[in-house]
C-alpha cells in the first residue's frame, strides 16, 4: 500500500461553486517522475513532463507530499486548477541516503534494509528510516528484526500513526491476530480516523477469519466477520480517493459484497470504479462482473 514517508506540506483546497457531479481536479507540474501524495496516500508520479493530474480526491483539507531524488521537497500552497512547483537541489546527506533507500525498496530488500541502516546510522531519530526498515524486514520474513526496527520507530515518534499500522501488518504476518487489531485500531486514533492502511489491515483480517469460519462450516461467524469486513474496505475505499491502491481496494470489497450476496452494492461499486479508473487494466474484467451480478440478482428476484 502506499508509502506515509516523506515530509508534509498542509494544504488548503479553496472552496469553490462548481455544477453538481464536476470533477474537482488539481494539476500538478514539477519535476519529472516526483512522487506524490496527499494525506499520506499515494497519487503516483509526475510524468516526464514533470506533470500529474489528479481527479476526485477525497473534499477538504489536505496534505500534500512531493518528493524527487535528489531534490529537497518545498513548501507550497495548491489551489484547484494548475499549480507550478519547482523543487529545489538538495546535498543533505541523510536525505539523500533515504532516497536512495526509498528506490532500493522496490527493487532489492537486502540493499534497501542496508540503506535504511545507513540512514540511521547518519541519523538516529530518522522515524521514517525506521518504519522503512520495519515494512522491508516484516515482507522479507524477517519478523524478529522487523519488530526491533519498528520498536524503535515507536520510541522516537510515540504519536506516530504510520508506526502503529506498520506494527499491526507485523503482528499480523507473524500470527498475532489480537496485537494487529490493537495496532490497526491505534493507528487509526493517531490519525484522527484517517488511516485507509489501518482500515485495510482490518478488513483483510476479517475477511480472512471469515474464509476460515466458511471453510469450517461456522456459517454465524462467516457472516459477522464479512460484516466487518466490508465495514472496514468501505471506509479505506472513501479515504483513498483515486489513489494508486485504491482501484485494488475497490475489487475486494466487491468480493466481500459478493460473498455476502449483496448484488446490488457490489453491482453499485462496480460501476463507481469504472466512473473513476475507466483506464485501469482491470475495467474490462469489472464490466464482466457487473454482467454476472446482474444475472444472479435477476435470479434472486
Amino acid at each position: 500500500m502506499a508509502a506515509f514517508r516523506y515530509s508534509i506540506l498542509m494544504i488548503s483546497l479553496l472552496a469553490c461553486s462548481v455544477a453538481a457531479g464536476a470533477q474537482r481536479s488539481v494539476v500538478i507540474v514539477t519535476e519529472p517522475n516526483a512522487f506524490i501524495w496527499l494525506n499520506g496516500v499515494a497519487y503516483g508520479k509526475t510524468d516526464t513532463d514533470g506533470k500529474l493530474e489528479i481527479k476526485n480526491f477525497p473534499a477538504g483539507a489536505q496534505k500534500i507530499r512531493i518528493r524527487a531524488d535528489g531534490f529537497k521537497e518545498i513548501t507550497k500552497p495548491l489551489v484547484l486548477g494548475n499549480n507550478s512547483i519547482k523543487l529545489v537541489k538538495t546535498t543533505d546527506e541523510v536525505e539523500l541516503a533515504f532516497q536512495e533507500a526509498e528506490r532500493l525498496s522496490m527493487l532489492d530488500r537486502t540493499k534497501a534494509a542496508e540503506a535504511y541502516r545507513k540512514v540511521n546510522k547518519l541519523k538516529p531519530t530518522h522515524v521514517d528510516a525506521a518504519i522503512g526498515l520495519a515494512r522491508i524486514l516484516s515482507d522479507a520474513g524477517d519478523f524478529e528484526g522487523a519488530n526491533a526496527a519498528i520498536r524503535s520507530a515507536v520510541k522516537i515518534a510515540p504519536r506516530n500513526a504510520e508506526a502503529a499500522v506498520v506494527d499491526g501488518r507485523i503482528q499480523k504476518l507473524s500470527g498475532d491476530e489480537e496485537k494487529a487489531i490493537a495496532s490497526f485500531k491505534r493507528a487509526i486514533m493517531l490519525g484522527g480516523g484517517f488511516q485507509p492502511e489501518a482500515y485495510t489491515g482490518l478488513a483483510i483480517l476479517f475477511q480472512e477469519r471469515a474464509e476460515a469460519a466458511g471453510a469450517e462450516g461456522d456459517i454465524a461467524a462467516e457472516e459477522r466477520n464479512y460484516a466487518e469486513s466490508a465495514k472496514n474496505f468501505a471506509v479505506a475505499v472513501k479515504q483513498l480517493g483515486s489513489g494508486t491502491d485504491a482501484p485494488t481496494i475497490y475489487q475486494l470489497l466487491g468480493l466481500v459484497y459478493e460473498k455476502q450476496k449483496k448484488y446490488k452494492e457490489a453491482i453499485a461499486l462496480y460501476e463507481s470504479f469504472l466512473r473513476l479508473f475507466p483506464s485501469n487494466p482491470e475495467s474490462t474484467a469489472v464490466e464482466s462482473f457487473i454482467v454476472q451480478l446482474k444475472k444472479q440478482l435477476a435470479e434472486q428476484d
